[in-house]
């Protein structure tokens, strides 16, 4: 049976390449691949790699190659066929049936891609004579230079009745062809056909093969919307597509480049000419399931831009309904904020490609947005709001299908939201710590000089981070959640997190760089200092990597213990304010986490 090329397209897009193999093959993700022991053959030494962007496997061992289809045909002896099937299954998506209908409409499909490509080229044509006169100009006047207008191949569709029909009935094609296709629509009464483009630049739309399916139409003049798409059919989805996908594709294959996910094509087209060449956009919609699953396809973590103006918040507020049921283990979005009143496009004809670095740089992860969406501007004042905060992010992380990521969610918003509660008192006082009377040596106060000590292990844990960032990687969840309390260093910490997570494979001394570019100097000359080092051995470059990892463990264990007796305390407040089976229950799980945090500790004080 011979299926559609679109069908098998969709599918391969919905499903995960890399979740498909790792539910056989245990994966290590090392740059933009995967690798592992090969199912095909026996070996000790991976040499099984898969790759998301590209959509196959392979191994070097054995010569084993093909994609999600050959994968699951070769591992569970199934043909093609049963293959798809079992996949769409999965997928939420049926099987074509072989009819001779779905036989002929595979066959009309492939010639009204060739009547779009058609309509491309006159628009291209018509761009360029006298008609398109102020078209060019309106382009120069944002920036873009010939090579980029051709390579983006924008067009202009005159504002002239039956232009675009006259041009392609001269070349054969008929009438319906040009309504099948979504460029003309028949005159209600029946009569001469009217163009869906006109006094309009064009912006060609390719499918995820590089083929124009559909075109975007900005207005020129007045009248109608100022964006209008192709209307939906047979070639075209604007749900299930991104504008510049291939290209994309294909930038982040040959180039250290991150996936930048804007709002609007000249935004796209701006980015590209300022040499961020992977950006994508959706085609005038909200971001759907499906465009968010063919971002995850290439990346991990897209960086979504947004305008910092309220629309931009609004759509980050859908951004989140309709990720979070989405989310897989390795699996989410940063989301960067751009100035108010500025779009990418906008940014980069005032300030350059170091103006929106800047702001990417300073992207946010999901879950600080979730946080930050449900906490509002201002916090809370009454228990009853703090209770009504607590259920709404209950009620956000449970909405995560992902069983592993929704614990993942809850205990980050958890963490945010007593920490929010707890009350500010003076800096010199200290942290107070819970009191077990199973530990009649836990003191109730801190101990004086105590507030030096822990300023001091801040700056040794942003030493051993900076000189050691491949080390750091490994826990780089666990030192986002911690809570620094010199606000200079947690403004820091954040940021070397920031950098890490987007470039995993900084070196110390690319990330030092990046840093100071970002106003850092002081701080890295303050941290990476010889009285730091003096009393942190594992702090220092070129430390032993064994000792560097426990050093990290320790750092982070001691922490987590002083979160946990935080939220001891903040237990035994709620119990003390509404005494019932969920307070006690909570407090008894707060108490459970600090003697685990205990353990752990000892654990790693012995030799």
């Amino acid at each position: 049976m011979s299926l559609p090329q679109g069908f098998l397209d969709e599918l391969r897009a919905r499903v995960g390449l890399a979740a498909l193999i790792g539910r056989r093959v245990r994966l290590q993700r090392k740059g933009r691949e995967h690798s592992g022991l090969c199912p095909f053959h026996n070996e000790k030494t991976p040499s099984f790699t898969v790759n998301e962007a590209k959509g196959f496997y392979h191994c070097f061992g054995c010569g084993a190659h093909g994609d999600a289809f050959s994968f699951v045909m070769q591992t569970e002896g199934l043909s093609f066929q049963d293959a798809v099937e079992r996949l769409a299954g999965e997928a939420g998506m049926e099987v074509p049936k072989p009819t001779p209908e779905a036989r002929a409409a595979a066959v009309r499909q492939a010639s009204l891609q060739e009547v779009v490509e058609a309509a491309c080229q006159v628009f291209e044509k018509a761009l360029k004579t006298a008609d398109g006169a102020d078209a060019r100009a309106y382009l120069q006047r944002r920036g873009l230079s010939q090579r980029t207008v051709e390579r983006f191949r924008l067009g202009f569709a005159p504002d002239r009745r039956g232009f675009l029909v006259d041009a392609l009935q001269g070349e054969g094609i008929k009438p319906q062809q040009l309504v099948e296709a979504g460029l003309a629509k028949q005159d209600e009464d029946g009569g001469r056909l009217r163009e869906y483009f006109f006094g309009r630049i064009v912006f060609p739309i390719a499918d995820r093969r590089g083929r124009i399916v559909a075109f975007g139409g900005r207005r020129m003049g007045e009248g109608g919307p100022k964006y209008l798409n192709s209307p939906d059919g047979s070639l075209f989805h604007k749900g299930e597509l991104l504008y510049n996908l291939k290209p994309a594709q294909e930038a982040l294959r040959n180039a250290k480049q991150r996936l930048v996910m804007v709002e609007g094509y000249m935004d796209v087209i701006a980015l590209a000419q300022a040499g961020f060449e992977a950006a994508v956009a959706p085609l005038g919609t909200a971001m759907t399931e499906t465009q968010l699953a063919l971002a995850w396809r290439l990346v991990d973590e897209p960086l979504l831009c947004l305008d910092g103006d309220e629309a931009g918040r609004r759509a980050a507020s859908r951004l989140i309904e309709r990720a979070l049921p989405l989310l897989e283990p390795g699996k989410s979005l940063d989301i960067a904020f751009l100035p108010e009143g500025e779009d990418p496009d906008s940014l980069l004809r005032s300030g350059g490609p170091d103006a929106l670095n800047a702001r990417l740089d300073a992207s946010l992860p999901l879950a600080e947005l979730v946080w930050r969406e449900a906490l509002g501007p201002i916090p809370p004042s009454t228990p009853e709001r703090w209770a009504a905060l607590k259920a709404k992010l209950l009620g956000l992380a449970s909405g995560i299908g992902n069983a592993s990521v929704q614990e993942s969610y809850r205990a980050f918003l958890m963490d945010r939201y007593y920490a929010a509660r707890r009350p500010q008192r003076p800096v010199a006082s200290g942290p107070r710590r819970w009191k077990d009377k199973r530990d009649e040596s836990a003191p109730n106060r801190t101990k004086p000089g105590l507030e030096g000590q822990r300023q001091r292990r801040e700056r040794e844990c942003l030493a051993v981070v900076l000189n050691h960032p491949g080390r750091a990687s490994l826990h780089l969840e666990e030192l986002a959640t911690l809570e620094f309390q010199v606000l200079e260093l947690e403004r820091f910490k954040a940021s070397v997190i920031d950098c890490l997570a987007s470039a995993p494979e900084l070196d110390s001394e690319a990330l030092r760089r990046q840093l100071s570019s970002l106003g850092y100097a002081a701080l890295l000359d303050q941290v990476l200092s010889s009285a730091v080092y003096a009393l942190c051995a594992a702090a220092r470059p070129g430390a032993d990597e064994n000792q560097v990892g426990r050093m990290l463990e320790t750092v982070l264990a001691d922490f987590a213990r002083e979160r946990a007796a935080v939220a001891v305390r903040e237990a035994e407040t709620e119990v003390a304010e509404d005494l019932n089976e969920e307070t006690l229950a909570s407090l008894e799980a707060a108490k459970r986490d600090y003697e685990a945090a205990e353990r752990r500790l000892l654990a790693l004080a012995m030799p």
